[in-house]
């Protein structure tokens, strides 16, 4: 990684509303570490201007006349990797996730597409994405994008150990590639309940869950205050609130918590996996993909005082390995594994058989 005190992060800003990109350029100029690089209008001055100014990081936005962000994107990671930022107001229909898969490493959302003062809402948000993304090997995220292409086997499955009754998985930047790579690896009738912390803001997951339940053979949504969790299906915290659990007579059951405007992450995946851990206990997995920070590793400990099984993702797969690398620093991880190797641990742990 180079050092950003000698070589500031160079940003590449393609947008087509000159408000936007002039807003943009304001708020990452006041950063330190971050050089503009230059100002792009559409895809095709975008392409230019990457050839020409050899930028570290691109912000985008999708929706453009002429060459959209989706036909840059495409050829941006066949042509020059680098890490790409999506900045859009449209985050309530499938257009982010269809970027990511593209291999956008993470997203901004635009609280409107009008010339306005409130895009300046978005400065922490925007800062913090890109002084973590610096830090991206490509490398790792064309690998990734390279397992969502693969189409595996969809053998069935008899499942004769109970030795776990939930996972709980918590995920970060780069998390949503992941937790597809992971979900549409497990087959039908799986026998444990999957909860889901994914750092997001409000309005994007729904549609991330509706998006992987479309594509994989398992039930996955949105929770709901007060849903039952049950096996084979799998509960995605909304963003914007915390989900933890409570457990009525011999059901379990999903509580939402807002925000409180203070929290460092939410959903928060610690607040989630403690919940799971002390009413589950040993029969609990948990699963810490890649991400910033820290958020999981008091999660991950609690499950693994309380005797149930934990994975990190490895640094030879995490897109940011800062998660993954505080609980394994911490000694609280049973296994360390490459990101695909993550589905057929969980199969081989539950006892399946072909």
């Amino acid at each position: 990684m180079k050092d950003s005190k000698l070589n500031p992060i160079r940003v590449l800003i393609i947008d087509d509303s000159a408000f936007s990109r002039q807003t943009i350029k304001e708020i990452l100029e006041k950063v330190p570490q971050v050089e503009i690089a230059g100002l792009a209008y559409d895809g095709q001055d975008g392409m230019a201007k990457i050839l020409k100014l050899k930028p570290d990081i691109v912000t985008l936005d999708i929706e453009m006349p002429g060459m959209d962000g989706f036909t840059l994107l495409r050829w941006i990671m066949k042509e020059k990797p680098l890490p790409v930022i999506v900045v859009s107001a449209h985050f309530d229909d499938p257009t982010v996730f269809k970027a990511l898969e593209l291999g956008a490493v993470d997203f901004v959302k635009k609280p409107t597409n009008r010339a306005s003062k409130e895009l300046r809402e978005i400065e922490n948000d925007l800062v913090s994405k890109v002084l973590v993304v610096f830090s991206l090997r490509m490398e790792k995220l064309k690998k990734a994008l390279s397992l969502l292409e693969l189409k595996e086997s969809k053998n069935n499955y008899l499942f004769e150990d109970n030795s776990f009754e939930i996972i709980a998985i918590g995920a970060s930047t780069g998390g949503p590639t992941a937790i597809q790579t992971i979900l549409t690896r497990l087959p039908e009738k799986f026998p444990c309940a999957i909860v889901i912390s994914q750092h997001m803001p409000r309005g994007f997951t729904r549609q991330f869950a509706d998006r992987i339940s479309n594509i994989s053979q398992l039930h996955v949504k949105e929770a709901e205050h007060g849903e039952p969790v049950e096996s084979g299906k799998v509960l995605i915290s909304p963003g914007g609130h915390h989900m933890v659990f409570e457990k009525l007579r011999k059901k379990i059951y999903t509580i939402l918590k807002d925000s409180s405007g203070k929290d460092k992450y939410v959903p928060s995946i610690d607040k989630m996996m403690k919940s799971v851990a002390d009413i589950y206990k040993s029969k609990t997995m948990g699963i810490l993909l890649t991400g910033m920070g820290n958020d999981g590793k008091e999660g991950m400990l609690e499950i693994k005082k309380k005797g149930g099984f934990t994975i990190a993702e490895s640094e030879k797969s995490a897109i940011v390995f800062g998660m993954p690398k505080e609980i394994i620093q911490a000694g609280g991880v049973d296994k360390v594994l490459v990101l695909q190797d993550i589905p057929g641990e969980l199969l081989k742990k539950l006892g399946k058989k072909p």
